[in-house]
């Protein structure tokens, strides 16, 4: 411990302080223009009521917004150290730690989707089928909290994240506020299981170790939406990276076990499942037909067996296949077929009679579906050497999935980027990452607003596409800054890259 707090006073303060500050903001401006409790017992009755409405919202959504800037402008210091080789691995582990930790008590911040995980759990724990009814059997507040548009819905996710919601429900009962701090702890335990295994894989992928922890761990996008926002995607990214480094260390079944466990969270991981297998594979002896076969039925054996335990741990069936077929995807543009779909039919399809928006986005999203299972089956035949390439073909595979899905949210993108950063990047493409990483953290509105979705529900053009504009401006100063050599040449934080 006196190691990480020696290390902690170590690094520069200009480049650390400020994004405890800008997390410190977040939290403060969320309890005002965040993913807010409709009825927070909290604020409601005293003086801070007033940063929810009117001009106090104003207020709080710019204090808000300056806290992000803050952590983006720390994120980027830090950066530039990393690629100098002046900050190793754990002093970039320290400085997220410790970006961390204000968010930890923030409301939901960029996404409501923590009510709605809280409600699934309630459903599951008051013996409803969670793969069947929706939050509208719930009474207030855990119902209430919920979008309209899920609150029908039922669960898409999977037995083990099921799970969690019961114990956190069973634990907090009805306060909202403690059961999505709650969830957000379990959401920590992912990024410190990505934290753990991403040196490792980089060891066995070429990448640094350094590197791959500032832009997988670090990251503004991991950080503000995925820990703010309490998706359990950065949970099932966790396991699915543990899974990926034993089955590299030659860990086989515990390796799928794993995988089964982050399947178990998120049906996302199951697509990383296929690759692993080749990489087993390829370390048998035999035919490969009869190396495929093993590989393949001792893996499948032990996540079949995992993926049970989990089912019957949390008392649910296997009803979550047929939501995830029948769920009716939300429209965001970040959607490849979606955005297809919504530029043909507004610049072509309004001037054809009979040709509907509705018409375009069903025909669109089908082609997606198949385009994505043709790159899928693609990169998994060419990944069947086995070794290094069938991860990297997996990399490719789960970025696929994030931009031809039905429906494309920005912290989808943390799926790929939890295999792909511990490979080796030439330094322009880590600058078009983090640019692109800050754009994603800006199109989406502390409310959960995705602003390429909430173009088309306010028709001002003089308000959104300024805004657009300024959230490329600001990922293009990222990019530019990030390649700039720091003003004064920080001294060796730790040795190595690899730290």
């Amino acid at each position: 411990m006196n190691g990480w707090l020696g290390l902690l006073r170590r690094i520069p303060r200009r480049m650390l302080w400020p994004g405890v500050v800008g997390a410190t903001m977040l939290t403060a401006g969320g309890l005002g223009a965040g993913a807010t409790v409709r009825r927070d017992p909290l604020l409601s009755g005293t003086v801070l009521n007033a940063i929810r409405y009117g001009h106090g919202h104003d207020l709080a959504f710019m204090v808000l917004f300056a806290g992000l800037g803050l952590m983006v402008l720390s994120w980027v210091r830090l950066g530039r150290l990393v690629l100098t080789g002046s900050a190793g691995g754990r002093t970039v582990a320290v400085a997220a730690a410790a970006w961390t930790a204000p968010l930890v008590i923030a409301p939901p911040l960029y996404s409501r989707d923590v009510y709605s995980y809280l409600a699934q759990g309630a459903v599951a724990l008051r013996g409803f089928d969670p793969y069947a009814r929706g939050a509208s059997v719930l009474d207030l507040p855990l119902r209430g909290n919920v979008a309209g548009l899920w609150q029908e819905a039922p669960s898409p996710y999977g037995p083990l994240f099921l799970l969690l919601g019961k114990v956190t429900v069973f634990l907090t009962g009805d306060n909202v506020i403690l059961g999505a701090i709650f969830m957000r702890v379990a959401v920590l335990a992912g990024l410190a299981l990505l934290t753990w295994a991403i040196p490792r894989l980089t060891r066995h992928l070429g990448g640094r170790a350094n590197v791959a922890l500032w832009l997988a761990v670090a990251n503004p996008l991991v950080l503000a939406l995925g820990i703010g926002g309490v998706h359990n995607d950065i949970l099932m990214v966790g396991l699915m990276a543990v899974g990926v480094l034993h089955v590299l260390e030659h860990k086989h079944l515990r390796g799928f076990a794993f995988l089964a466990l982050a399947t178990a969270v998120k049906a996302t991981a199951f697509l990383v499942v296929p690759f692993l297998v080749w990489v087993w594979a390829a370390r048998l002896t035999g035919p490969a037909r009869h190396r495929f076969l093993m590989s393949a039925g001792a893996g499948g054996a032990v996540f079949v067996a995992a993926f049970a335990a989990a089912t019957a741990a949390a008392g649910v069936g296997l009803g979550w296949i047929g939501v995830l077929k029948s769920q009716t995807p939300l429209l965001t543009w970040m959607s490849l077929p979606c955005a297809a779909a919504e530029i043909l039919f507004y610049s072509i399809g309004t001037h054809v009679p009979g040709w509907t928006r509705e018409g375009f986005l069903g025909f669109f999203r089908a082609a997606g579906v198949v385009v994505l299972a043709g790159v899928l089956v693609r990169q998994w035949w060419l990944a069947r050497e086995g070794g290094v390439d069938a991860v990297r073909r997996a990399a490719l595979a789960l970025l696929a999935a994030s931009l031809l899905a039905p429906s494309v949210l920005p912290w989808y993108f943390t799926w790929s980027l939890a295999l792909a950063a511990a490979f080796a990047w030439k330094e322009r493409w880590i600058a078009v990452l983090a640019g692109v990483s800050v754009w994603m953290v800006l199109v989406t509105l502390p409310d959960g607003t995705i602003v390429w979705r909430w173009t088309y529900d306010n028709m001002n053009p003089w308000v959104w596409w300024p805004y657009l504009a300024a959230t490329v401006a600001a990922g293009v100063w990222v990019g530019r800054s990030l390649l700039q050599s720091p003003p004064v040449q920080a001294p060796q934080l730790v040795g190595g890259t690899g730290g």
